[in-house]
């Protein structure tokens, strides 16, 4: 896992709230996302979601799936599709080791989050993740909530 400097992103797009309450994630990577005009355009006002998306490894590439970028309102017949495949830019190496993951260790690619950064280019920090069950969303829940309670009592005495 590479290691983040503080104050990357610049402004979040969109979040993938569920991911962290799903998936118990593993490593997160930050990758580049090959868009077209309309759809930069489109991000840049806020539009966007990846709460249905997920990403796969195809022929050596990244793709992020079912990510639904809305239509620019001022596109033209160039405009592009919402819920086409993008594909992520990431270093060969980083691309090995996720496919490593998910093929044998029955990891998840998990999109977290898109954002820009401070130079201006659109990043999707991807996690590869492994599904929760049942009784692991229970007890990250518990401890959730213990952790609340705990910092509420220690906020009162002190």
């Amino acid at each position: 896992m590479r290691p983040k400097p503080a104050g990357t992103k610049l402004k979040t797009v969109a979040e993938n709230r569920r991911a962290r309450y799903e998936y118990s994630i593993d490593e997160v990577f930050d990758a580049g996302i090959q868009l077209t005009g309309t759809e930069v355009k489109s991000l840049r006002f806020g539009e966007g979601s990846i709460a249905e998306s997920y990403a796969e490894v195809r022929d050596g590439e990244v793709w992020l799936v079912n990510s639904n970028v809305p239509e620019f309102s001022h596109g033209n017949r160039f405009n592009h599709e919402p819920k086409r495949p993008r594909k992520l830019l990431l270093k060969h190496r980083e691309i090995e080791k996720l496919h490593g993951g998910v093929a044998r260790q029955g990891m998840t690619l998990v999109p977290l989050s898109i954002y820009f950064n401070e130079r201006g280019k659109a990043k999707v920090e991807l996690a590869l993740a492994k599904g929760k069950k049942l009784h692991d969303k229970r007890a990250s829940e518990k401890e959730k909530d213990w952790k609340r309670e705990a910092a509420r009592i220690l906020r009162d005495r002190g």
